[in-house]
């Protein structure tokens, strides 16, 4: 059985080498919208209404304030991947620090047990 220092060594390899496979990434959020015009007799107007779309449209903040841009439907495909890798990797960063946490915890046991040994 291995030490738990090379156990979490271990962990740590396997969430970099899952991290460094992550390709590009955005923050934000993609949705899809539908719209409604303000001109008289338009069916988006009507009963039942007919709204215009469906339309894509990614949403970020950047720089404190919102960014929106109208995109395909293949860019809006290419957004929810690379938004889905930012969120994968948020998670495993996370994952990260509280293996390190846990680690270190270790570490300082066993210093703290080394010095009072040498004390002794």
């Amino acid at each position: 059985m291995g030490s738990p220092l090379k156990d979490y060594e271990d962990q740590l390899q396997a969430l970099a080498g899952e991290l460094a496979g992550l390709r590009f990434m955005s923050q934000g959020s993609v949705v899809r919208r539908y719209t409604r015009c303000g001109r008289p007799g338009c069916r988006c107007q009507g009963d039942p209404p007919a709204p215009h779309g469906p339309y894509w449209q990614w949403s970020a903040a950047v720089g404190g304030k919102t960014v929106s841009r109208r995109i395909t439907d293949e860019q809006a495909a290419l957004y929810q991947e690379w938004i889905a890798n930012r969120r994968r990797a948020l998670q495993i960063i996370a994952e990260m620090e509280r293996i390190s946490a846990e680690a270190g915890e270790v570490i300082l046991e066993e210093g703290s047990a080394a010095a009072s040994r040498r004390v002794s």
